[in-house]
């Protein structure tokens, strides 16, 4: 899709239009966006959950065209644009708890609506307003409902989480992952499961959080094309089409966000284990008590 700046000729307001590819997938991947737009917009009739609002939508030439409220840059753009610019660090202390507490209470709203996002990333949260620290999350489009036939492949390589790339059955704690992931991100200015390849992801994984559990290997469908039986990761290389062992550096995630707030490193922690039953959910991860610096930010608000 390609999203364009426009302003709607009735009310003079500006908006922004999401012009979905040609094509029957895209058009129907474009009407499910819409469905769950408008589900999650009427339960949220107050706009206080962070999420996206559709305004309108209309077929123009071949093209589902969603209209939507204009927001400013992604996270991506900004954490870029803020490290080339040699502004002062944006996203740290409590603007960085703030953002991470918003996220959160968007994901405690959709859970609580049964449904995962499946697709967290910078590039889908939004930057509202820059004064005040306020962002919304975006882009429904790979969203499902905890009901649904759940897609094998979801999430954003880099951000997704260890029981999808495995094969395992999986639940809103995916998006937790991403979280993390993005937490991370923010406060280093690096991706932090950077990667050229899954078993390159897998390496990274276990570089920085260790070992997989046994168990998450032995169930995982797909755990067979990227581990040995003894748990070796391995890729085919492309150049000669052998088998080749790759042996995770020797680092740890504390390593990784060294010299940062050990209650941010805390909370990283708790939403990154490799086996998604000791993360928290969202309204959990909400409790940590490094959210709380959040309020030391000028005109911070509750909850």
């Amino acid at each position: 899709s390609r999203a364009v700046q426009a302003r709607d000729v009735e009310t003079g307001a500006l908006v922004c239009l999401k012009v979905m590819r040609h094509g029957k997938d895209y058009f129907d991947q474009g009407l499910d966006e819409i469905k769950l737009l408008r589900y999650v917009n009427d339960a949220d009739p107050d706009d206080e959950q962070g999420i996206l609002r559709l305004l309108d939508s209309f077929y123009y030439k071949e093209h589902l065209v969603l209209v939507c409220e204009l927001l400013r840059a992604n996270l991506y753009e900004f954490l870029k644009h803020n490290r080339l610019s040699g502004d002062e660090k944006y996203f740290a202390g409590p603007r960085l708890a703030s953002v991470c507490h918003q996220v959160l209470r968007s994901l405690a709203f959709l859970h609580s609506l049964r449904l995962i996002h499946a697709d967290l990333k910078p590039e889908n949260i939004l930057v509202k307003s820059y004064s005040r620290c306020r962002v919304k999350v975006i882009d429904l489009g790979s969203s499902c409902f905890l009901s649904d036939r759940l897609a094998v492949y979801v999430q954003s390589r880099s951000y997704r989480a260890p029981e999808v790339v495995l094969g395992l059955p999986y639940d809103q704690r995916i998006d937790l992952w991403s979280l993390g992931c993005v937490a991370a991100e923010l406060a280093t200015g690096r991706v932090l499961m950077a990667n050229e390849s899954v078993p390159t992801l897998l390496a990274r994984m276990h570089s920085i959080l260790g070992p997989f559990p046994l168990a998450m290997l032995k169930k995982g469908r797909f755990a067979h094309k990227y581990f040995t039986k003894s748990g070796k990761i391995y890729e085919r290389s492309a150049k000669t089409g052998r088998l080749e062992y790759l042996r995770p550096k020797q680092s740890s995630l504390a390593a990784r966000l060294a010299g940062l707030d050990p209650e941010f490193v805390s909370f990283v922690h708790s939403v990154l284990h490799l086996d998604p039953a000791q993360r928290p959910t969202a309204a959990q991860a909400l409790e940590h008590p490094w959210l709380e610096q959040r309020r030391a930010l000028p005109g911070a608000r509750s909850p």
